[in-house]
């Protein structure tokens, strides 16, 4: 059931700026013009559109907290709602892997997390959206792929390659090698085989990806690459009919990806960190000359939140354009335009944060409480 409620005396983010001592008001999930049912005093708090996180990896931690300890999906998944929620973020995209690296991303366990959101996501209050990440030289699993897609309602797919090819080229072992076959139950020397079968088959990618893009285009799947390396990285893709850039590792990729319209898509960590913890290109960087469409919290849920109040405090964006990046930028990446702004008739999804101490007080999604702590708790019961 949701609520019917105005909120008032907060600051609020609409889209022409920062309103003090503003007011909101939403009814049947949606934000309605101002007033609606009853009045909650918000002074003290800023208001702002609920944050859209269209990649995040974080949820892996309630879903396996140790190797093979964890059987129930779905009990995991609500205990990733909860964390999600307490950070502000009212639509997730779980990236899920799909990989030869087996374990937590091998293709059973894949199977086993996307029929896992699908039996609770309804049950659930934040919005939460399944996505694929393929790697690439798993040749033996391109048939029926969109199929399993179709079956999983997976809107969202991203295209890796993981393979050490530098290291695979020279016959060199990569390094982590047993340690990577142990997690996912290989013997190393297999695991080692394998890798350089894969390798020694890239030749046969580029026509199996073409086809399996265009199936997946076909079924209305959005598509992305990851970690393109250079320009030449990113036509190949786009040609593909992938016009997401997630997460490029430098200015070339970056550039290519803005001057052909594709969506850039940053980690929010690289932002709070002030730098790539791989030594790639720094999101600050591109942010400030205007490459970035959307930040993702890539796998620590706070730092969307962290990310864009950092951009705003530092004086490299302003509130609003800082916090679009989390919500109304992800959002139209998504083709969610339903959300990511605080205007009549958009979903009501609203984040309270505490202005003192900027923590999350409470979360709105589509007019639910999905989180709420502390004072702000009385304030609603009042």
């Amino acid at each position: 059931m949701t609520l019917e409620l105005t909120l008032q005396g907060g600051d609020v983010l609409c889209p022409d700026g920062l309103e003090t001592s503003g007011e909101i008001a939403f009814a049947g999930g949606k934000i309605v013009a101002a007033p609606a049912g009853r009045a909650v005093d918000l002074s003290g708090y800023l208001l702002l559109p609920g944050i859209v996180d269209l990649h995040g990896d974080g949820f892996e931690r309630h879903l396996a907290p140790r190797r093979g300890a964890m059987k129930q999906m779905g009990e995991g998944i609500v205990a990733a709602e909860a964390e999600l929620a307490a950070n502000g973020i009212t639509t997730a995209v779980l990236a899920q892997f799909y990989s030869w690296e087996g374990g937590l991303r091998g293709p059973e366990f894949a199977a086993q997390v996307f029929e896992g959101i699908q039996a609770v996501r309804s049950s659930l209050v934040t919005d939460l959206l399944p996505q694929l990440r393929f790697e690439i030289h798993m040749l033996e699993d391109y048939a029926g792929l969109a199929a399993k897609v179709a079956a999983w309602q997976v809107p969202y797919v991203v295209f890796n390659d993981h393979l050490p090819h530098d290291r695979l080229s020279q016959g060199k072992k990569p390094p982590r090698l047993t340690g990577q076959a142990l997690k996912a139950g290989r013997n190393p020397e297999a695991h080692w085989q394998m890798l350089k079968d894969m390798h020694a088959r890239r030749s046969e990618v580029p026509g199996n990806a073409e086809a399996l893009c265009a199936e997946l285009a076909a079924q209305g799947v959005q598509l992305g690459s990851h970690d393109d390396r250079t320009a030449e990285d990113r036509a190949v893709w786009r040609e593909r009919g992938a016009r997401i850039c997630e997460f490029p590792e430098t200015l070339d990729a970056a550039e290519a990806a803005r001057a052909a319209g594709d969506s850039i898509i940053l980690g929010s960590p690289n932002v709070v960190r002030g730098g790539s913890h791989k030594g790639n290109a720094s999101a600050l960087e591109l942010i400030a000359m205007g490459l970035c469409d959307a930040l993702a919290s890539d796998y620590h849920y706070p730092s969307p939140r962290r990310a864009a109040l950092m951009l705003a405090r530092s004086g490299v964006l302003d509130l609003a354009g800082a916090w679009k990046l989390v919500s109304e930028g992800p959002a139209h990446v998504l083709r969610l335009e339903d959300r990511g702004r605080l205007e009549t008739g958009k979903r009501a999804d609203i984040l309270v944060l505490n202005k003192e101490t900027r923590r999350v007080a409470a979360t709105v999604c589509g007019g639910r409480v999905s989180y709420m702590s502390g004072d702000v708790a009385s304030r609603f019961l009042r």
